[in-house]
């Protein structure tokens, strides 16, 4: 298997990339990040969490953005420290280890989130802030690895292909929790007419915090392939030294960014997008539950149409960017995102854009009434720009951040990706806690849509 040096080895030589195997491979790593997202963070355990171990689902919101402020400030201040390090160091695939051993560890601890026993709320929200760093930390270092994989006219396609295959396992999973292992506590069936698994109690919504330990198993095991097939770049000197030396071109960089304006734009249009569409599906599970009464089995399978949409428009994404720019890519997404957000506020169980409509009736099936209907379909559009937007991103820091410090500007990426990522959770639990209304916390994300795709139009990516 070929290893990628580094450019400065490499200088005037032709680039060799790995065979076809170790690219899958780590397009296997968002396969196994992916339901972590889906189930902890946005469709099934967030939801659980304010509805039923919280005291009411505002309250709810309200700890689960703190908590996710606060692992987000975290995240901010070390991702640009980490990606120098492991720039000067050379290694990526130690410290997605190490990482990743933490998101295993938080997302385990979840399954002690009793429902009703407020005793657990601040070990379970300190294990899901654990976990929360261990995977977004992991990622910083797979993605500056994309480089040494595929030529760069193929960048575009090898990231949307990732974010497809992470969508599409974290549909599996999805289909694997509702309809095998969460049952509604009043039936006692999943969502495939089943009595759940291994003897999970509904009643106690074993279901809902199976998919803590079930997040970090499936992690564990479709990693594999990406350490045991995936070329890493080659050693190049010491943690310690190479410790001091991505500190002084840390400093170099962040001295050199002013003169970059084009760079230090996208930078700061990402920290704002970024930071509406953690927002976005952070809470739209839980603004789900609160709008409509949804529980686990409708959250999920919400989730699934969404993930589906969002598969396609990754996929579709990345074609696209290789034939028309990251930057067209990333702005037509913001769009998407921004109409589709003003929409979803306009919508409630009985009305739809000031227009009164039928509320569910008690009993009826999945999705029968019309705002529910619509809100659905805006989600799927949600879903569909959101893929294209963050893999585009990441195609766009590529091909505008020099070569030789790749993690860096991941690192950096992340840093304006995270360090204001505390702001969004922050103002919707502040604004919800204040008003006493969902809707109105979820409200301030227009803001954070409309200026990325004020400041993206200051970008020259070429």
């Amino acid at each position: 298997m070929a290893i990628m040096a580094s450019d400065a080895d490499t200088a005037g030589m032709p680039q060799i990339f790995p065979r076809r195997a170790a690219v899958i491979s780590w397009i296997f790593f968002d396969w196994a990040t992916q339901p972590y997202f889906t189930l902890i963070t946005t469709f099934v355990f967030a939801p659980y969490f304010a509805t039923h171990v919280a005291s009411n689902p505002a309250s709810g919101q309200a700890l689960w953005g703190f908590t996710t402020a606060a692992a987000g400030l975290m995240i901010a201040l070390m991702s640009p420290v980490l990606g120098a390090i492991a720039d000067a160091s050379g290694r990526r695939k130690p410290w997605i280890a190490g990482f990743g051993a933490l998101l295993v560890i938080g997302s385990c601890l979840m399954w002690f989130g009793r429902p009703g026993d407020a005793s657990v709320i601040p070990a379970l929200l300190l294990a899901y802030g654990i976990a929360t760093i261990g995977v977004e930390f992991a990622i910083v270092f797979n993605n500056a690895m994309m480089p040494s994989l595929v030529p760069p006219d193929k960048i575009g396609r090898l990231s949307g292909t990732g974010w497809a295959t992470g969508y599409i396992g974290g549909i599996l999973s999805l289909i694997l929790v509702l309809g095998f292992l969460a049952a509604n506590p009043d039936t006692g069936r999943t969502l495939f007419g089943f009595t759940p698994l291994f003897g999970l109690d509904p009643v106690t919504h074993q279901g809902d915090r199976i998919t803590g330990p079930l997040s970090g198993i499936w992690f564990t095991v479709f990693v594999l392939p990406m350490f045991l097939l995936t070329p890493d770049y080659p050693a190049k000197r010491p943690v310690s030294a190479a410790l001091r030396e991505g500190l002084i071109e840390l400093r170099q960089t962040l001295r050199e960014l002013p003169q970059r304006r084009s760079m230090a734009t996208f930078l700061l249009a990402n920290m704002i997008y970024t930071d509406g569409l953690v927002s976005l599906f952070a809470f739209g599970g839980i603004y789900a539950a609160g709008t409509f009464g949804w529980h686990t089995i409708q959250i999920g399978t919400f989730g699934i149409l969404l993930a589906v949409a969002g598969a396609f428009g990754a996929w579709l994404g990345g074609k696209l960017d290789d034939s028309l720019g990251p930057k067209r890519v990333i702005a037509g997404s913001l769009l998407i995102l921004l109409l589709s957000i003003v929409a979803i506020l306009l919508v409630d169980k009985d009305s739809i854009l000031f227009v009164k409509v039928a509320p569910p009736e008690p009993g009826a099936p999945l999705f029968s009434g019309a705002a529910e209907r619509a809100y659905l379909v805006l989600g799927c559009l949600i879903g569909a720009a959101g893929g294209p937007l963050q893999a585009a991103s990441r195609t766009l820091l590529i091909r505008m951040a020099p070569k030789d410090r790749v993690a860096q500007h991941f690192g950096l990426f992340a840093l304006t990706g995270k360090v204001t990522s505390f702001v969004g959770p922050l103002l919707i639990g502040a604004i919800t806690a204040v008003t006493a209304s969902q809707k109105a916390g979820m409200a301030v994300l227009v803001m954070f849509f409309a200026t990325g795709l004020a400041l993206l139009a200051r970008v020259r990516d070429k």
